[in-house]
């Protein structure tokens, strides 16, 4: 792991940051390195409301804004929140919002940002998330600009852009990553996952999903 300055996070939805990147987050913040996490919306468009349901859609967006402080105060990070709508990333100008983006870049300064790799990261927010960060980072000169490492987690992701040029084993942050994806209870208790399991797996396939993390450094070339 380098020792980077700061690391600035950039996703569409809480949780994301949770369930992609936490035990990446925890390794960085256990280092002593500052991450903020910049939240583009508040989810409130989620289809899951809990397991049994305690949410409602009118109190859906309080619910997940809890939920994202919550998971945030658990990794130890500061977040941002965008304000934007849930599912409407993709139509908005693109443009407008990197230049948002930008002045956040610019103000934090970060050594490393970290966002979805469009088009591979499934959702159409997080592909449009993951082009406006693009956008907003191409606009800055050379010598200044952060590194960009992207998540991508499509079935065709490997076939098209090769192998991740970055793999941690997050086991040693499995605990953090455990509470802070529970921390969002409305989405995880939706899934038929036991997590205190997953970690003792030896499947290779569930190693592979559940416990490494993977990045691919972006070229700007």
């Amino acid at each position: 792991m380098n020792k980077e300055s700061h690391v600035l996070i950039i996703f569409p939805h809480p949780d994301d940051e949770s369930f992609g990147t936490a035990g990446t987050i925890t390794e960085y913040v256990s280092a002593g390195i500052p991450v903020t996490y910049v939240c583009m919306t508040l989810g409130e468009m989620g289809r899951n409301l809990g397991n049994p349901p305690f949410a409602s859609r009118e109190h859906l967006p309080a619910i997940r804004n809890k939920e994202l402080d919550d998971a945030c105060a658990i990794l130890g990070i500061n977040v941002i929140k965008m304000g934007f709508r849930d599912k409407t990333i993709e139509f908005l100008d693109e443009n407008a919002v990197a230049e948002q983006i930008l002045a956040i870049v610019e103000q934090i300064q970060p050594s490393l940002v970290i966002s979805f790799y469009p088009p591979y990261a499934v959702h159409p927010d997080h592909n449009a998330c993951g082009r406006i960060v693009i956008n907003a980072l191409r606009r800055m000169p050379v010598a200044t600009r952060p590194k960009l490492h992207l998540l991508a987690f499509s079935n065709n992701c490997e076939q098209e852009i090769g192998p991740p040029n970055i793999t941690r084993d997050i086991r040693p942050y499995a605990e953090k990553k455990i509470a802070a994806v529970r921390a969002h209870r409305s989405q995880s208790e939706s899934m038929a996952i036991n997590w205190d399991n997953i970690f003792k797996s030896t499947d290779a396939k569930t190693k592979k999903r559940y416990m490494t993390e993977n990045f691919w450094e972006y070229s700007f070339e």
